[in-house]
C-alpha cells in the first residue's frame, strides 16, 4: 500500500516564513529611513566625515520607507520592534530545521553535487526555467543551486544581519565589545548591515522572480496549506 503524500512544507517552515517575511519588510524599509539620516558608510570605529566614507548611498523615496515622511524616532521603533521577531524567528527556525532534519535532509550538500558537470547540469535546467527537477544525486527535494542558496541565505546572510544589528546598537556594544571588535568596529559593522540587508534584498527579489516563473498560486498555495510531496518523511 502507497504511502500517503507528505506536506512539502514543515508547518515551522511556513509559520516562520510568513512572519520572516513581514519582518523583513519593515526591517528593510525602517532601515532605508535611517540611512537617509547618514547616507555615508565607513570602515573602523569611527565615521563622521563624508570624505572619508567608502560608499555614498543614495536617498531613498518616501514610497520605499518606513514612516514615509522623514521621522528618524519612528524608523528606529519600528526597526528594533521587528527585530525581536526576526532574530528570535531565525533561532527557532535552525532549531526546528535540525530537530525535524529537514536541513540534514533537503539542504545539506553532498560532495557529488559539487562537480562541475552536476552544476552545470543544474545550470542548464534553470535556464531551461525548469526548477523542480531534484538535485543531481537524488539527496532531498532541492536541487544543487537552490540548496547553495537557501544555505548562504540561513546560514550566512541573516545571522550576520542579526550579528551585525546588535554590534551598532549603541545600548548592545558595551555589553559584548568583543562582537564590535570581530567585525572590525563599528562603523565596519553598520557597513557589513547595509551590504548584508542589500544582499537579503537581492535573493527575495530573485526568489519572487522564481516563484512568478515556476507557478505564483501553486507555490504560495504551497507556503500556505502545506503543499504536497511524495516519498518525503518531512516532519
Amino acid at each position: 500500500m502507497a504511502k500517503p503524500a507528505k506536506k512539502r512544507h514543515a508547518l515551522s517552515t511556513r509559520i516562520w516564513h510568513w512572519i520572516n517575511a513581514i519582518s523583513l519588510v519593515i526591517l528593510f524599509m525602517s532601515g532605508l529611513t535611517i540611512s537617509n539620516a547618514h547616507r555615508y558608510l565607513y570602515w573602523g570605529d569611527y565615521g563622521f566625515d563624508p570624505a572619508d566614507a567608502w560608499l555614498a548611498v543614495m536617498r531613498f523615496p518616501s514610497w520605499a520607507t518606513i514612516p514615509s515622511r522623514y521621522n528618524l524616532a519612528e524608523a528606529r521603533d519600528w526597526h528594533i520592534l521587528m527585530a525581536w521577531p526576526f532574530a528570535l524567528g531565525l533561532l527557532f527556525i535552525w532549531i526546528a530545521m535540525l530537530a525535524n532534519r529537514h536541513f540534514v535532509r533537503d539542504m545539506l550538500t553532498r560532495r557529488a553535487e559539487w562537480k562541475v558537470s552536476a552544476i552545470a547540469k543544474d545550470v542548464r535546467e534553470h535556464l531551461k526555467l525548469n526548477f523542480d527537477h531534484g538535485s543531481e544525486v537524488g539527496s532531498g527535494k532541492y536541487n544543487f543551486l537552490q540548496k547553495l542558496a537557501y544555505g548562504v541565505v540561513y546560514g550566512i546572510f541573516l545571522p550576520m544581519l542579526v550579528f551585525t544589528g546588535l554590534a551598532i546598537s549603541p545600548g548592545f556594544e558595551p555589553t559584548a565589545p568583543w562582537l564590535v571588535d570581530i567585525l572590525g568596529g563599528r562603523q565596519s559593522a553598520r557597513s557589513l548591515h547595509f551590504i548584508f540587508a542589500f544582499a537579503t534584498f537581492g535573493f527575495v527579489a530573485l526568489h519572487i522572480v522564481l516563484v512568478l516563473l515556476s507557478g505564483p498560486i501553486k507555490q504560495t498555495w504551497a507556503m500556505i496549506a502545506g503543499g504536497r510531496m511524495e516519498n518525503s518523511d518531512e516532519a
